[in-house]
């Protein structure tokens, strides 16, 4: 099995957590813009080759991985729903920081001060609510917490101002599978 990705992306994160919970053998190639529009269709990362499987986006990916080991990938709506709010304010962060990177900034566009108050407004909600603080974590969840780091480490965003959510990511943190997997770590 390769997956293909970049170690600092929250979405690749995602697949080497569960890859790991699950002790698969797996080959990860580092894999930067040029090669991903070159090998994926999507143009972008993780992708994952496993003999004939060849699968080109983070939530399929996980399916494919959860199914082989009999495990429910987003065990009901509810944590489905998480996983798709997570998801929205990551694919937002993710935009608006390569945006930047371009010069193209929420001053200048409307739109993008959407976005920026979209993450603010799931971030809002999202605190409102009561997170576990244990070693067993849903998808929904995962996403939550591969988000939360990745806005951090690029400073997106400042996880204390979202004081549930700073003390969710503060016990993942304390998980070996999620603190070995970190950005900062590549």
């Amino acid at each position: 099995m390769k997956l293909f990705g970049s170690y600092t992306s929250p979405y690749v994160r995602h697949c080497r957590i569960v890859l790991t919970q699950n002790n698969d053998k797996f080959e990860f190639i580092p894999t930067d813009y040029t090669q991903s529009a070159q090998q994926s269709p999507t143009q972008r990362v993780p992708f994952l080759h496993d003999g004939a499987v060849q699968l080109t986006d983070s939530a399929s990916i996980l399916r494919y991985l959860r199914e082989r080991h009999q495990q429910p990938f987003c065990d009901d709506v509810a944590d489905f729903d998480l996983f798709c709010l997570a998801n929205t304010a990551l694919d937002a962060t993710v935009n608006l920081f390569l945006l930047e990177r371009d010069n193209i900034t929420t001053e200048n566009s409307p739109y993008l001060q959407r976005q920026k108050d979209r993450v603010h407004s799931i971030l809002t909600e999202l605190d409102q609510r009561d997170w576990p603080q244990r070693e067993t974590y849903s998808d929904g969840q995962l996403r939550l917490a591969c988000f939360l780091s990745w806005a951090q480490f690029r400073e997106r965003i400042n996880v204390a101002d979202y004081p549930r959510l700073q003390q969710f990511l503060l016990g993942m943190n304390h998980q070996p599978w999620f603190a070995n997997t970190h950005p900062a770590l590549s």
